[in-house]
């Protein structure tokens, strides 16, 4: 007889089988969960002095067991008990003695006890000593609860947006980080949903003038056993766990369900503000990890169907497992050929967007979710359902084009209407400011847009999200002041993180007094981030950059949950010249249609007799030729953006016409001497943004004149 036999069987009727999740009512609440291959499921109620109350399912139809209880309040916690085979090597673990989270619980309470010594072990399936055998220490203790939520929420005449790709300017931030520290942000509500929220939140972005947030994962996530056991926490979230819940921490009102009105309130207000919600998602892995990871939900449900699993020919399965398919190094990959799995990713992507109100998704590691048996397929099953989803289809759609494996970097290759994140642009651009560029041809191709990339397929240039910083590495002023990564806090002897930073210290390794290095400091990352607002494509910028945040040359701080990662607002330390020039350069951007077109440049005049709409200047002052896009030491050029008129037509239809630029950018360690060319269509130029101290804003430059562009230094002139 089992432990759950030994309480009485409350009552329950037989409900239905959709939708999955719990599904609330006055008079019942619906439970429904897919474990096709169980033998016995339980709801377990959980009071306010949390004593248990199991409700025994006995309806089981098309995989999915299912049964409603009545008179269950909104904001009660239960979980799921599950029993079935042990048997690991087929990919069976089913463990009564586990309480399971709801896979499409909308919230959760509590928190997880991830770590091996403080929980006893109580959240592994398997006994800790041999894990061949079942565990049978109660997992309840040691895990959250899924709670029952009422969806009700006045959004007014709220919607998602539908801001054009090519007006867009990203903004990656961390929910918490990025008010944790935040002084004029009231104090009960730093690092909350709420804090994001505030309208000093939503004033400074559009001041600086960013359109959309993309947030790192909100979704409910658990740290790692092993980061818990060296005292550490999981402080991005790629860890997910609960793909309808916004993480509860996040939250100011409470974790009975108040933070999911608590997120939409948050919506609202971007909303309000006219700023797009983006979220980061990550569906490719789960955080109950590798074989001897911990079972919270999936796993204790239906193992064999969420992960992938080594099938091959002559494989040999580990005595205890049946050989997880790894291609995003945690451990495991979620399978979403299978029909469940797919269903419940597609399932939540149209909850967040009907239900909470986001905009889009950036699909971490995507790759490993569009293979079909083990190889990457653009015509796969999730690739194809989203393309054709009614809802799905319309909103914002960005994949980091790659996985952990050798065969996922499959960068320009994703379908309309997917856009990517180019890590090319952001290796170029690095490579060029720092003087390591091979050359000036493909600077020009990535400021262009990467046609290189994305035209063969018909996409456009915004297919192409720039970047030059993302959480994933070194910040923007980490970039110029450190040639060596410092990750020792992180516990793993500095062994984690990327060495392919492609960084330059400007002369000194840290922080520093010198004067000189400073200034050199301070020009580079305004040369970064002034390309990457002036490039062709979609902007996007880590938090913080703006204001010189820094993480001391940790370029993986995903378990730093303090100061290292959080932004500093206390004015003291930041670069506000830099703040200026990114505020400078979005404004221009944003006034002048000529710098985010959506149609590809040609080499070519948009009318007869007209000037090309773009032209790569030699400093000369003539065209490039062949052999000066051979120059492997050539590090000056000038791109002209023509505006008469743009190819683009305007919203109605009608002819653009704008003012037409030119950028210089001496990636040189020497000054340039750079002539404005003289022809029919340009007579002069004024100098409207500038990283050289001897060119201020202002200055006036006639056809035919020669400028003196200082060593590693940009330039940007607009027809006067």
């Amino acid at each position: 007889m089992t432990v759950l036999e030994e309480t009485a069987s409350a009552t329950i009727w037989p409900g239905r089988n959709w939708p999955l999740g719990s599904t609330w009512t006055t008079e019942a609440t619906n439970f429904a969960v897919h474990a096709p291959e169980a033998g016995a499921v339980w709801v377990c109620i959980f009071d306010d002095d949390d004593n248990e109350t199991r409700h025994q399912l006995t309806e089981y139809s098309l995989g999915i067991w299912h049964g409603e209880i009545p008179g269950v309040a909104v904001g009660t916690r239960y979980g799921y008990r599950v029993d079935g085979p042990w048997l690991p090597q087929q990919g069976l673990r089913f463990n009564v003695h586990k309480l399971l989270l709801d896979p499409y619980a909308r919230a959760i309470s509590g928190t997880t006890e991830s770590g091996t010594e403080k929980s006893g072990g109580a959240l592994f399936a398997h006994d800790l000593a041999d894990p061949t055998k079942p565990s049978t220490v109660d997992a309840a203790p040691a895990t959250a609860r899924s709670v029952v939520v009422n969806d009700e929420f006045d959004w007014g005449d709220d919607r998602p947006m539908r801001r054009r790709w090519r007006d867009s300017v990203i903004y990656e931030l961390h929910a918490k980080g990025f008010t944790q520290l935040h002084d004029r942000v009231p104090e009960d509500l730093r690092g909350t949903y709420a804090g994001l929220g505030h309208q000093v939140v939503t004033d400074y972005l559009l001041d600086l003038g960013v359109t959309a947030v993309e947030l790192l994962p909100i979704h409910q996530f658990v740290s790692e056993p092993e980061l818990v056991d060296r005292g550490l926490v999981n402080y991005w979230g790629y860890n997910s766990i609960g793909y309808f819940a916004p993480h509860a921490a996040y939250s100011a009102s409470g974790d009975r369900g108040q933070q999911v009105t608590e997120f939409k309130q948050m919506v609202k207000s971007f909303h309000a503000a006219g700023i797009e919600v983006i979220l980061d998602v990550v569906y490719n892995h789960t955080a109950e990890a590798g074989a001897l990871g911990p079972t919270l939900s999936f796993r204790g449900l239906d193992d064999r169907g969420m992960y992938k699993r080594v099938t091959t020919e002559g494989a040999v399965p580990h005595e205890f497992d049946d050989t997880y398919w790894d291609v995003t190094g945690c451990g495991n990959t979620v399978n979403a050929d299978n029909a469940a799995a797919l269903r419940l990713i597609l399932d939540s992507l149209r909850y967040w967007v009907t239900e909470m109100h986001v905009d889009g998704f950036r699909f971490d590691l995507l790759s490993a979710l569009t293979r079909t048996g083990y190889d990457v397929d653009m015509r796969g099953h999730l690739l194809t359902t989203i393309g054709q989803d009614p809802v799905l289809r319309h909103v914002k759609l960005i994949a980091e084009p790659w996985d952990a494996s050798m065969d996922g970097y499959r960068l320009g290759e994703y379908p309309p209407p997917w856009v990517e994140w180019n890590d090319q642009f952001r290796d170029t651009m690095r490579d060029f400011w720092r003087g390591q560029s091979d050359g000036i041809r493909t600077v020009a191709t990535r400021l262009a847009g990467s046609s290189d990339l994305y035209a063969d397929d018909g996409r456009s240039p915004y297919a192409s999200v720039n970047f030059v910083t993302a959480h994933d590495g070194f910040t923007l002023r980490d970039l110029v002041s450190y040639e060596n990564k410092h990750n020792e806090d992180n516990g793993e002897d500095n062994k984690d993180g990327t060495d392919n930073n492609r960084s330059w210290n400007c002369g000194v390794e840290g922080e520093t007094d010198d004067k000189d290095v400073l200034t050199l400091r301070h020009r580079i990352a305004a040369n970064l981030i002034t390309t990457l607002c002036f490039a062709n494509g979609v902007p996007m910028i880590t938090a913080g950059d703006e204001r010189g945040r820094t993480q001391h040359g940790n370029n993986n701080a995903f378990c730093q949950d303090n100061e290292t990662s959080w932004i500093d607002w206390s004015p003291d330390d930041a670069w506000l010249d830099i703040y200026d020039i990114v505020k400078t350069a979005l404004r221009i951007r944003r006034e002048h249609p000529a710098l985010r077109q959506r149609h590809w440049f040609e080499g070519r005049p948009t009318v007869k007799g007209g000037p090309k709409d773009l032209a790569w200047i030699h400093p000369t002052g003539r065209e490039m030729t062949g052999d000066d896009w051979s120059d492997g030491l050539l590090r000056v050029i000038g791109m002209f953006v023509s505006a008469s008129p743009l190819r683009s037509p305007g919203p109605r239809g009608e002819v653009q016409r704008d003012s037409s630029f030119l950028l210089w950018l001496n990636g040189s360690e020497h000054p340039a001497d750079c002539t404005l060319p003289e022809n029919d269509w340009v007579s002069a130029g004024t100098v409207v943004l500038s990283t050289d101290p001897e060119m201020p804003q202002g200055t006036t430059v006639k056809a035919g004149e020669v400028i003196r562009v200082d060593a590693r230094s940009l330039v940007v002139l607009q027809e006067s």
